[in-house]
């Protein structure tokens, strides 16, 4: 009998002695902090690890433990007995070439997972890859350090929005409850997650509200920026991280679309959402993915023709 994903995924880590860790391109906190929690637990048992990112580490981030050792790279080389990929739902997610020459160890939480690892881990019930990584180390029989438990908090916080989004449930609170038990601060964390952006940042997020959309009855919001609205407001693209949720403040919206230019004809589209409303479902019409209500792809055309086309997606997904 063949062994159950979860205990695969284990038995594939215990068994090896070296790993590159790695998530998808334009880390969140959940990539961050999944891969530097396991990252820390496999290393506890005597393993060779190396956590490879392509994009650099947001800003409010840089303060949790071992955010230095990452590595930025868009090809990887060299010795490992496994790569294991956290919160990819396919190999390419991670933009970082070279992976497929190692063995893959798949981990993931959103739907549409190609099922791509010589041995696979999904599960949709959980709120962050984090809850699914604390599973990995407590069978792996790793206590859990405060750099651990760091990790895992940031993991958590961020992909449920600071407990807001998502399939939360009693494992995430009592994920939280452990996390607390090492000594770790969870206020002085959110502090640092939520609130310790730039003078750029406050600046960006006025202009952003000012300039915003809302269509079908005040229930849809649109946001866009670039470059140029970067520079005006004195921010970064890392001061943009979780701009797109701010309109869901507002008890009428019920969705976000948050467009980012990257060139002249190609846009990245951040989706959002509250309760029913399916936006993976909207992505999903780009050849993106996520989760039900956070989701994103890449789009490409001339912006008012995607403003039309996405307006029209989200009123088939409210309805």
């Amino acid at each position: 009998m063949s062994p159950r994903p979860f205990d695969a995924v284990v038995d594939a880590l215990r068994a090896r002695a070296s790993f590159i860790v790695t998530s998808h391109a334009r880390p969140d906190g959940d990539a961050i902090g999944s891969s530097l929690a396991l990252a820390f637990a496999l290393e506890h048992l005597g393993k060779r690890v190396r956590v490879v990112l392509r994009d650099p580490v947001p800003a409010p981030y840089r303060a949790f433990p071992g955010i230095d050792r990452i590595e930025h790279l868009s090809a990887v080389d060299g010795p490992a007995d496994a790569a294991v990929l956290l919160e990819c739902s396919d190999p390419s997610r991670p933009e970082v070439a070279g992976l497929d020459r190692y063995f893959l160890v798949n981990v993931d939480h959103h739907l549409g997972n190609t099922m791509y690892g010589a041995v696979n881990w999904f599960d949709e019930s959980a709120a962050a890859c984090g809850e699914l990584v604390a599973d990995i180390i407590d069978a792996l029989g790793v206590p859990w350090t405060r750099e651990i438990a760091s990790h895992l908090y940031l993991a958590l916080a961020t992909d449920t929005g600071s407990f807001r989004f998502g399939p939360i449930s009693a494992r995430t609170f009592d994920i939280c409850r452990r996390i607390a038990e090492t000594g770790v601060e969870p206020a002085r964390l959110s502090r640092d997650i939520f609130d310790s952006f730039s003078i750029g940042r406050v600046k960006l997020t006025g202009a952003l509200l000012d300039a915003m959309e809302l269509h079908h009855g005040n229930r849809f919001a649109i946001l866009e920026f670039d470059d140029d609205l970067l520079a005006r407001c004195g921010a970064s693209i890392d001061d943009t991280e979780g701009l797109v949720n701010l309109p869901l403040a507002a008890r009428e919206v019920s969705a976000v679309a948050l467009f980012k230019r990257q060139d002249a004809n190609t846009y990245r589209l951040s989706l959002r959402s509250k309760g029913d409303v399916d936006v993976r479902a909207v992505a999903a019409r780009w050849g993106g993915g996520g989760h039900r209500n956070a989701a994103g792809c890449t789009t490409q055309g001339p912006l008012a023709d995607l403003k039309a086309a996405v307006v029209q997606a989200i009123e088939d997904a409210l309805r």
